[in-house]
């Protein structure tokens, strides 16, 4: 009896202490966090406060495939983490049944600062971002209404809403304010450049004249720490073979005619190829560019016509010593980052 009585002690001592240690494994949940040096976010947080299950909600939503017609694209189809969510080998987007779009997809990364959405600046609400996309012909080709309905007949979804929004229940509000928690989530900010700047690493010889090159000829738009200023411009890249307009399809004025908006620069040797069509496959490629091919056009960027010159001249060794720098700007922490995978859930 007594050593029955014994085994009975230990195994609940055993119990206690594993229950204890899974507690200490796993970390309290912070939120979100603005990264030292980082500006405020253009994001209303304080309307969708960042929670726990908010946010593994809005995870599962962006890997969800139910949100479109035939339920088998998701976000994460054209987004893919290992391509700092960018849809990589892709010059457009490919939706569902393999329909093609006519953009490149753009990275999901440091949304919270962004203040408008879309190469073309056409939604400015994080909150409304994924509507579009869902309810596109070439991409998911759902109605909101069919999503919200599957979502309600799916388990566990409709005890996931009440958990992260209690009693409001499944609406496209609380689907859109869950998808953003995730996204504002997703911040890269653990580049060596990022390490530079904390004072935790120096440049090498060639990053640190590349940095000076780029704070000479790049910074105007691409601005530090996100590397856009997040202004729509016209790089002089020509028209392209579906004559996209860019922003003037919004605006309708004449001197937005081929502007698109300025990327971000960071991850650029995750997201290839590069601009809004996809047309350069190379980072070289766009360095051509951009010091020997850029077009003339009546909307062409000011900072790229200078004394009768078009373009940023740089010699060969130049340029490499500007890609070194770039490449200080990739995050392999942020591509790996286990918290945003599709497999955390």
């Amino acid at each position: 009896m007594k050593k029955v009585s014994l085994l009975i002690a230990c195994l609940l001592v055993f119990l206690l202490w594993s229950c204890g240690k899974d507690e200490r494994q796993e970390p309290a949940f912070e939120g979100f966090v603005q990264p030292a040096g980082f500006p405020a976010p253009a994001y209303n947080i304080a309307g969708n406060p960042v929670t726990k299950a908010g946010f593994e909600l809005g995870r599962k939503l962006f890997y969800e495939p139910r949100l479109s017609r035939n339920n088998t694209i998701s976000c994460g189809s054209c987004h893919l983490q290992t391509s700092a969510f960018t849809h990589h080998g892709h010059d457009i987007s490919h939706g569902i049944d393999d329909r093609l779009g006519s953009r490149n997809a753009p990275p999901i990364m440091n949304l919270a600062w962004s203040p408008t959405l879309m190469w073309d600046g056409g939604i400015f609400d994080l909150d409304l971002q994924p509507v579009a996309p869902i309810t596109n012909f070439v991409e998911m080709d759902e109605k909101m209404s069919n999503v919200l309905e599957k979502l309600k007949n799916t388990a566990p979804y409709p005890e996931l809403f009440r958990k992260a929004f209690g009693n409001e229940g499944i609406t496209t509000a609380t689907m859109m304010k869950a998808m953003s928690q995730f996204m504002i989530m997703v911040v890269s900010n653990e580049s060596k450049y990022d390490s530079v700047m904390r004072g935790q690493a120096s440049f090498l010889a060639d990053e640190k004249k590349g940095y000076e090159l780029f704070l000479q000829h790049c910074n105007a738009c691409h601005t530090a720490p996100l590397f856009t200023d997040h202004s729509f411009r016209n790089n002089g890249i020509g028209i392209g073979p579906n004559n996209d307009q860019g922003r003037y399809a919004i605006t309708l004025n004449p001197d937005d005619m081929y502007r698109f908006k300025v990327p971000s620069l960071r991850n650029l040797a995750y997201t290839a190829p590069y601009m809004h069509d996809g047309r350069f496959y190379t980072l070289n490629g766009v360095l051509t560019h951009y010091t020997s091919e850029v077009q003339d056009m009546p909307t062409l960027d000011p900072l790229l016509k200078s004394n009768g010159k078009r373009g940023i001249a740089l010699t060969v060794s130049e340029q490499q010593e500007l890609l070194a720098f770039l490449n200080t700007l990739n995050d392999k922490k942020f591509i790996t980052e286990k918290k945003f995978s599709q497999e955390a859930q």
